[in-house]
């Protein structure tokens, strides 16, 4: 938000922001500091938790690994790992920690709420039409990047988890956000 300087929280930070600061222990077994900076959180009038990733072009789809220390990189590939399994990843997937690590460390995360009994929700907001960033114009197009994605993660359209994820194409009109400022 724009009173909050778009500030994009991680680890506590995010719990306090969403009212589950009692996770903090939990998330900090779970994953190391610095993990997954939220686009967006949000809390709905029933009480469901949203992450929030955005994405303006499909060349973001294809992060890179993490890049963190052999201690920390060894519990992400844990907690990674144990999305996959639950999603019934096939077992010759790409490395999570290697390929799409931040549509994984997402999914592992919506995992870890869930498994905390909390009605949480990842969106993913894929926009359309933004010139700057050279942008899909069509859904389809986002359909096809993750299908890739998901493809090379061992995973399926559909898995246990599909239903908690949500996926909106806003279109981008008017001038661009650099020429509003």
């Amino acid at each position: 938000m724009e009173n909050d300087d778009f500030a994009e929280y991680r680890d506590g930070d995010f719990l306090d922001l969403i009212g589950l600061g009692n996770l903090r222990p939990a998330l900090s077994d779970f994953w190391p500091d610095r993990g997954p900076q939220w686009d967006a959180l949000g809390v709905s009038d029933r009480g469901a938790v949203l992450l929030v990733e955005a994405k303006a072009h499909v060349g973001e789809t294809c992060s890179p690994g993490t890049s963190a220390s052999e201690a920390s990189r060894k519990r992400i590939a844990d907690a990674l790992s144990a999305c996959a399994d639950r999603l019934g990843a096939k077992p010759n997937r790409a490395p999570w920690t290697d390929y799409f690590y931040q549509r994984g460390n997402r999914m592992a995360h919506l995992h870890f709420l869930r498994d905390q009994g909390v009605p949480a929700y990842l969106v993913l907001v894929n926009f359309l039409n933004d010139a700057d960033m050279k942008g899909p114009s069509t859904p389809e197009t986002w359909q096809a990047a993750y299908d890739v994605a998901f493809h090379l993660m061992g995973l399926g359209k559909r898995h246990s988890m599909s239903r908690y994820i949500i996926e909106v194409f806003p279109k981008v009109e008017g001038r661009s956000d650099m020429e509003k400022r």
